[in-house]
This record gives structure tokens, sequence and C-alpha cells, in this order.
């Protein structure tokens, strides 16, 4: 069977502008991001908040191609973008004084890819 890739048209949109973000600004996170993206939705990221606090920098802006969950706590003040979240890490996020945004805001606001970091 072939590979179709997405069929929801929402995450079809996001992955055309992310790759085409990626390519006129010269930032390739976004288009990683992209690629992580177009993965089947049972081979995404599930990231839980434990492994965000473990890898990411104060101030830094993480980007999760996937799903963030809520197990674990987070101690830092960053933000976070992601194609979805749980209800319990939007609420965690924010105690931490962080942010909690969607991937395509956070194309919007940095569109070269500056300061971020990929956790899959």
């Amino acid at each position: 069977m072939a590979r179709t890739g997405p069929t929801s048209i929402v995450a079809r949109k996001l992955i055309d502008e992310l790759r085409r973000a990626g390519k006129q600004n010269n930032a390739g996170v976004w288009i990683r991001v992209a690629e992580l993206l177009s993965k089947p939705t049972r081979s995404r990221a599930e990231v839980n908040l434990s492994k965000i606090n473990r890898y990411a920098r104060e101030g830094e802006m993480v980007l999760v191609p996937g799903k963030v969950l809520g197990a674990g706590s987070l101690e830092k003040k960053v933000v976070v973008a992601a194609y979805a979240f749980s209800e319990q890490a939007i609420k965690k996020i924010k105690a931490a004084g962080g942010e909690a945004i969607t991937l395509a805001e956070a194309l919007r606001r940095n569109p070269k890819g500056e300061n971020t970091r990929i956790i899959i």
C-alpha cells in the first residue's frame, strides 16, 4: 500500500506552510519539523513535560512535532510549540511561567527558527 501522509487538511496545510517558510528563510528547523509531522499519526512524537524539563534551556522555544503530555513537571520558563497539547500539560506549562502555542504561531513569531530546540 502506498504511503499517503496525513489526511487532515489542517495538517497538510501546516506542513506545506512549514516547508515553504523553511526554504524562504533558509531555516532547516522548519523543514525538519515538517518532515516529522508528515509521519503517520501513530508514529508522531508524544513528549512528556519531564523530557522537556530535562533538555530545554531557560527562555528557549521548544518545538514538538506531535503531542505534549502532562507527565512530570516543568521548572523552566520556556515557550512550547506543538501540534497538540493535553489539558494537564497546558496547565503545568502556564504554572511554570511558560507559554503553550501552536506550531503555526511559533512560525509566525520566529520565521528564522533561531533559539529553538526540537524534542521528539
